[in-house]
């Protein structure tokens, strides 16, 4: 299983202390096979289903869905000690590259970043589906925080400001970030590896 979070900083059931991945808000790629559906009774006499899933390469139950289908679960369920290390932390290759971050035609790749002005230090906080998130010290007004963002990102990027464009959100805090010059993969790699959260 590659996750591009820290399962360690995501929710647990009560129930069993299983991890709750959310699949609307994190970018899993599951190596599994079905192990069967199992009923179980929980407190008060209530009933729940359990459609198992188990690791390809060594058949150990690892993970759970409440529905039937996996591509239409919400939620995968965790089992609490089935995985030893996180991939996308060992090695970021593995991950698949997050829709924040697209391909487009003519070899550049959008960025979508939400900004934090004003803050203690310019840096890299997350990177997750929706977004990459980047905080700066400049304060958001007269496109101070725009250009110290661009500046910022050419040196994380090791890009030259004529090769990056911020194409929308000037006057916000959600921008699209196009640059040239690198494949998506690469500005993956190269902002996981500044992400400081």
């Amino acid at each position: 299983m590659v996750v591009d979070n820290q399962l360690q900083k995501m929710p647990k059931r009560k129930t069993d202390k299983a991890y709750v991945l959310d699949k609307k808000k994190y970018l899993a790629r599951l190596s599994v096979d079905d192990a069967g559906k199992v009923l179980l009774k929980r407190g008060e006499g209530k009933m729940e289903k359990q459609f198992r899933m188990s690791c390809k390469g060594c058949g150990l139950f690892v993970c759970y869905r409440a529905e039937e289908d996996l591509e239409t679960a919400s939620f995968i369920y965790v089992v609490d000690g089935a995985l030893s290390t996180i991939a996308a932390e060992t090695n970021p290759q593995d991950a698949p590259v997050p829709p924040c971050i697209s391909q487009l035609e003519g070899g550049l790749v959008q960025v979508a970043i939400e900004v934090e002005d004003r803050a203690q230090r310019s840096a890299i906080t997350r990177v997750n589906a929706d977004d990459v998130r980047v905080t700066v010290t400049a304060p958001a007004t007269r496109g101070e925080a725009n250009n110290e963002l661009l500046e910022f990102m050419g040196r994380v990027l090791g890009l030259k400001l004529s090769q990056m464009t911020l194409q929308r959100g000037w006057n916000s805090k959600s921008k699209l970030l196009v640059v040239e010059d690198l494949t998506a993969r690469q500005v993956y790699e190269k902002l996981l590896e500044a992400a400081q959260p």
